[in-house]
């Protein structure tokens, strides 16, 4: 799993509903933390700000953006104490609507009234002693059925699920609606749109021409982008560091963004708007996220073959896998079978995520796609159509560097409840989608959900986690 150190904007989201089976500690910290739950608890805004108020006032004006991740996790259930003072305490907590763990760390002032001074979390991988069962095909697939039913009841999901065992069906189903006002019904077919799923397609790209030797995992930005704005990021920046987040190459989303997002339609004109940024760090000495560092990877991809990075990954990923039904054609035409996105990011009520969306999907992400495409793509990797063996298990191997060692090229290299599993999610306002490719186990699992994050996560994790063993 990828770790990730959530913002105190949103620790505040945390709910405990397994506090009355855990004791916590009768110590100041242990105080302010119960009361801090009690109040979440309860999902009232209003009570919450009261409590925030008196004893977390600097937590006071991120108040929303708390309620909505509480509204995104469902809270956590308290598991353990790891560790107690009379100022600070760590605790064991798992998200109430999945399988997620996070270590959850507060800090009070140590005199009256002991104001927090710290909320934070770390999402953890799942404790050993807390491993999941895992089931029988058979019960795998109840067990499934039940949870996404679950979800879609409580209007948590909408979307497809497909998991393919050996090459073959063994869950096929589709739930919800891809146009809430039509009534037009989400299906097996339905495009979704898919976010940094795409990344998945750029690295096996980038791939390709590494093994064509029209590429050097060595080589810089500026080798290949000879114009590049950047002295700085064209002279240190390497294919490999861009492919594992490790160039410091920053961020698409903002401000700048926000001003320019229709005006975004072309590869180039991401770098007209960010190439003269330098790096964010040195090269090669963290990993940071970087949507941008992607959208360089397509335009290199450009460089290198002569063809529009839409018309290569077409033709040398699309077309070999037999995926008839994944692109990025522009959001204003018109996509047959493509999903309107809805989300609840600025609302209470799901609203079109169309304000929010970019000219076109670029080689970060924001292509559409569907689930029988997505495991169409993932038996092409597993059956070397894409890349030769070699370059298939460089492709997802976990990298140096990255957390945990678990980010490969474009894929995430996780262990789910024991279970090897390679792949990539995507996210954003109205969309969200997963894809796991479990070798060993022999299961691959695609979903995909026309909902905010993390609708089709929670239900991919659940399924993961629970695999039958090998």
């Amino acid at each position: 799993m990828r770790f990730r150190k959530l913002a105190p904007a949103l620790f505040l989201s945390v709910t405990l509903f397994g506090i009355a089976q855990t004791q916590l500690p009768d110590t100041p910290a242990g105080r302010q933390f119960a009361g801090w739950l009690e109040s979440f608890n309860r999902g009232d805004i209003n009570t919450h700000r009261e409590f925030l108020q008196t004893n977390y006032p600097t937590a006071v004006p991120r108040l929303d953006r708390q309620m909505r991740f509480r509204q995104m996790t469902g809270g956590f259930d308290l598991k353990k104490v790891e560790e107690s003072t009379a100022t600070k305490i760590v605790v064991l907590v798992q998200e109430h609507l999945s399988d997620q763990f996070g270590r959850l760390t507060m800090e009070v002032q140590a005199d009256e009234p002991h104001r927090i001074t710290t909320l934070e979390i770390e999402a953890i991988p799942r404790p050993a002693e807390y491993a999941l069962p895992h089931l029988s095909q058979s019960d795998l697939i109840a067990a499934t059925r039940a949870h996404v039913e679950t979800e879609v009841a409580a209007d948590q999901f909408a979307g497809a699920v497909l998991i393919m065992k050996d090459s073959k069906p063994v869950f096929a189903e589709a739930y919800g609606f891809a146009d809430r006002e039509h009534k037009v019904a989400n299906m097996l077919r339905t495009r979704f749109r898919i976010g940094s799923m795409n990344k998945m397609f750029t690295a096996v790209a980038t791939l390709q021409l590494v093994q064509a030797g029209k590429l050097d995992l060595n080589g810089t930005v500026g080798k290949y982008l000879t114009d590049y704005p950047n002295k700085e990021v064209a002279s240190e920046v390497t294919i490999h560091q861009l492919l594992t987040h490790m160039g410091g190459t920053g961020d698409i989303f903002g401000p700048e963004f926000e001003s320019h997002r229709l005006e975004l339609r072309t590869l180039q004109d991401y770098i007209k708007l960010y190439g003269s940024r330098g790096p964010a760090f040195e090269p090669g000495t963290r990993w940071e996220y970087s949507n941008y560092g992607f959208v360089l990877l397509g335009a290199i991809i450009e460089k290198v073959s002569g063809k529009g990075y839409y018309d290569y990954v077409r033709e040398h990923i699309y077309e070999p896998a037999g995926m008839d039904s994944t692109g990025s054609e522009p959001e204003d035409q018109p996509v047959k079978d493509r999903s309107v996105g809805y989300t609840k990011m600025d609302s209470a009520a799901w609203a079109s995520n169309a304000g929010t969306l970019p000219y076109r999907g670029s080689s970060a992400g924001g292509g559409y796609s569907t689930v029988e495409d997505l495991v169409r793509f993932a038996e092409a990797l597993k059956t070397h159509k894409l890349l030769d063996a070699h370059g298939t298990q460089l492709l997802t191997t976990g990298k140096a560097g990255t957390p945990e060692n678990s980010y490969a090229y474009g894929f995430e290299n996780r262990v789910m409840n024991g279970t090897p599993c390679f792949g990539h999610g995507g996210g954003a306002p109205g969309m969200n989608g997963d894809l796991k490719i479990c070798p060993e186990a022999g299961y691959v699992v695609a979903v995909l959900a026309n909902l905010d994050p993390p609708a089709a996560t929670r239900v991919s994790d659940f399924i993961s986690n629970r695999l039958p063993e090998k």
